[in-house]
């Protein structure tokens, strides 16, 4: 507790709270999702393509429903409705996974969920940007996603536990509903938002002539956003692996624990370098080791190497995560912080439904192996246009 406290030392009670809401979601979430590559091949008998097509779809309409958000956010001069009616819609539908008696229906569900998800992360990861002064900005950011990975250590454990008693998949999903009902009384409690007039002052001002205002700089990441981004497929593939070495869904759920653990512990320490470092030396450090990983991930045959290899995964996350949003506020100007991060995880959404299907296609047809080496070439050659990227705003000083 006394480290943690260190860690979060000139971070607002607000970025904490949401940090909370993060946490009390991916709770939610996790009794899920590490399930759902098991649930979809041993229940309803969808493979690898199957995959690919739902983490796909619900990622595309995450990352593109989050432009809209960013957009309007900084039009209404609000972020907290965004933030409470995406967490209450996700939390709403999630545990109806319970039940799906086909793989599409899975789909729409999903769907749903990252519609949530789409309407609250732009305006959230601004908000948060809004209340934290420059130099700590790393360190909030961390906060935020360690929190968020706690929940996802504790999501798992709770999963194993039910289905170590005896419970089925089903009675899982739907006990998520739980946690899912704890984060709308946090956000309407704890999460506070600054006079609007203070930091957004964008209203009128149209998608296209925002997006011009962000700068070279800003869209030179963005592009090498998406080239990572069509390598980076949905870690359920990840899962899928394992299970494939013959890992079993109780200890998937444990490692997949295990994983959010070492991404909590990393994201803290990489949002604190950030601060002290900058953000581009740490983001081309975590996508050459992204590249090794998935590598390894592609060759290894042993089980306990693969395990390994799943859980260094989780350092990736560390210098990458909370270090890319603190870049992002940086190169984008105050009052335009909402459609700088819509943008950037619309970025991520152009390329999230052709990697998990790209990803799942060469699965099927030529195994892990070259599914996992695209993903490590793809990475390489984002790294090569991250090069050219510029740290720092130029045409303003940092706000």
């Amino acid at each position: 507790m006394k480290r943690f406290k260190r860690f979060t030392k000139g971070v607002p009670k607000t970025v904490i709270a949401l940090g909370l809401v993060s946490m009390f979601t991916d709770l939610s979430s996790e009794m899920i999702y590490p399930l759902i590559p098991v649930f979809l091949t041993t229940v309803l008998g969808a493979g690898a393509l199957a995959l690919g097509v739902i983490e796909g779809i619900a990622e595309s309409t995450s990352s593109i429903l989050k432009i809209v958000s960013g957009w309007w956010s900084d039009s209404v001069k609000r972020r907290k409705p965004f933030i409470f009616a995406g967490y209450g819609i996700a939390g709403a539908v999630r545990p109806l996974i319970a039940f799906a008696t086909s793989w599409p229906m899975v789909v729409g569900i999903r769907f749903v969920d990252r519609v949530g998800k789409g309407i609250r992360t732009a305006p959230r990861d601004a908000l948060i940007a809004d209340v934290t002064p420059v130099e700590s900005r790393g360190a909030a950011y961390g906060v935020h996603r360690s929190l968020d990975h706690f929940g996802a250590v504790l999501g798992p454990i709770v999963a194993a536990i039910l289905l170590g008693i005896g419970f089925g998949l089903r009675i899982v999903f739907l006990l998520a509903m739980i946690p899912a009902i704890i984060v709308i009384f946090v956000v309407a409690r704890l999460v506070k938002e600054p006079d609007p007039a203070e930091t957004i002052t964008s209203s009128g001002r149209s998608v296209f002539s925002r997006g011009s205002e962000l700068g070279s700089g800003y869209w030179a990441l963005m592009a090498a956003v998406v080239v990572f981004t069509l390598g980076n497929s949905a870690d359920a593939f990840l899962l899928l692996r394992l299970s494939d070495a013959g890992v079993s869904a109780v200890w998937i759920a444990v490692l997949w624990s295990l994983f959010s653990l070492v991404k909590m512990g990393s994201n803290l320490i990489g949002g604190r370098l950030s601060d002290r470092s900058g953000p581009k030396q740490l983001v081309l450090v975590g996508w050459v080791f992204y590249a090794a990983i998935y590598l390894g991930m592609g060759f290894a045959t042993s089980t306990p190497v693969l395990v390994a290899l799943f859980l260094g995964y989780g350092l990736y996350f560390g210098v990458t995560e909370p270090v890319e949003r603190a870049w992002v506020a940086g190169l984008a100007p105050a009052d335009l912080r909402g459609s700088a991060f819509g943008y950037y995880n619309g970025a991520i959404g152009i390329g999230a439904l052709p990697a998990s299907v790209a990803f799942g296609g060469i699965w099927a047809a030529f195994g892990p192996r070259a599914a996992f080496t695209f993903g490590a070439v793809m990475a390489g050659f984002a790294v090569l246009i991250l090069l050219r990227v510029p740290e720092h705003r130029r045409t303003q000083a940092a706000t």
